[in-house]
């Protein structure tokens, strides 16, 4: 196999403290990336720091940035890694949260899947449960309303688990994406701010004739969610508008009711007014998704 030029980014919101030197001490350890770049959007980013000082030996440059986001952090990431890719056809990057351990030998069956398939944009590991040993996510599934939910969350891991799988699509805390797909998507759409956003970008790559698939072989820890553990509310309602949002933007329109609907049940739990708060900021952005839609169906003779 021709050698592939991979570049890590690794999103963080808390700065420099365990949990990302860990993640980067793992990337150290295991070895195989070419460059790792910390994307750093926490309050207290160091400013003008060597970026191995202040993260661990694995980082090879570091953005620091105001917090705009998950999407906006990989965003820029990618864009580091683009400018330093030493052959854009043979570049591959892979996203991490900072609460993900890679493990040994995670990073050839991620680079088999792209070379097998050229179609195949994004290729997620396995992603474990560090605490319980249990499956985290082999993908990424949507229901009949619109609500991502990850493949195999909670299952015991075991041989159960080890087919290569196509997937609807991925979860952005761990995975590689081919360079010419992220060219071809742009990237995730930043107005997500969080979550959401990767199920966004795999619907508009498949639009483009990507596909997904999970290499189980491939296996990384998931720490556990830290960040948004501290801003239950926030995270509510950002998961409730953006379902909306990626509703609206790419399904049909009997799941786009049924999206609607669930969140006009939801009124009746608490906390209330973050649900309301969550469907009237769902209704207020569609038109924006709604006309977007329309001319990305367009006829190309009429645009």
């Amino acid at each position: 196999m021709t050698s592939w030029h991979v570049s890590a980014v690794v999103v963080t919101h808390e700065g420099r403290n365990g949990r990302v030197r860990r993640c980067l001490a793992a990337l150290e350890r295991v070895g195989g990336c070419d460059a790792v770049v910390v994307v750093d959007n926490s309050p207290a980013a160091p400013a003008a720091d060597d970026p191995r000082t202040a993260y661990g030996p694995a980082a090879t440059a570091l953005i620091t940035m105001p917090n705009r986001g998950y999407g906006a952090a990989a965003n820029l990431g990618f864009e580091w890694a683009r400018r330093h890719a030493p052959d854009r056809c043979r570049a591959a990057f892979v996203l991490l949260n900072d609460d993900v351990v890679v493990r040994e030998g995670w990073l050839p069956p991620l680079l088999e899947v792209l070379e097998r398939d050229e179609r195949v944009g994004a290729v997620q590991p396995k992603i474990v449960l560090a605490e319980s040993g249990s499956v985290n996510s082999v993908g990424v599934e949507l229901d009949r309303y619109y609500a991502g939910s990850d493949i195999g969350f909670g299952a015991a891991d075991g041989p159960g688990w080890t087919g290569c799988a196509e997937i609807e699509a991925f979860s952005g805390g761990a995975v590689m994406f081919r360079s010419r797909f992220l060219d071809d998507t742009a990237g995730f759409d930043e107005r997500f701010f969080l979550y959401y956003e990767d199920v966004d970008l795999a619907a508009r790559g498949r639009r483009l004739g990507w596909r997904y698939r999970c290499a189980p072989a491939s296996v990384v820890d998931h720490v556990g969610s830290v960040t948004t553990v501290t801003t239950p509310d926030r995270t509510r309602y950002l998961q409730e508008r953006n379902r909306l949002w990626n509703a609206v933007a790419h399904a049909d329109a009997a799941t786009v009711g049924r999206a609607f609907w669930l969140s006009l049940r939801r009124l009746r739990w608490a906390p209330k007014g973050v649900h309301a708060k969550a469907l009237a900021a769902g209704v207020a952005g569609s038109p924006v998704r709604l006309w977007e839609r329309f001319r990305r169906n367009r006829p190309a003779d009429l645009s």
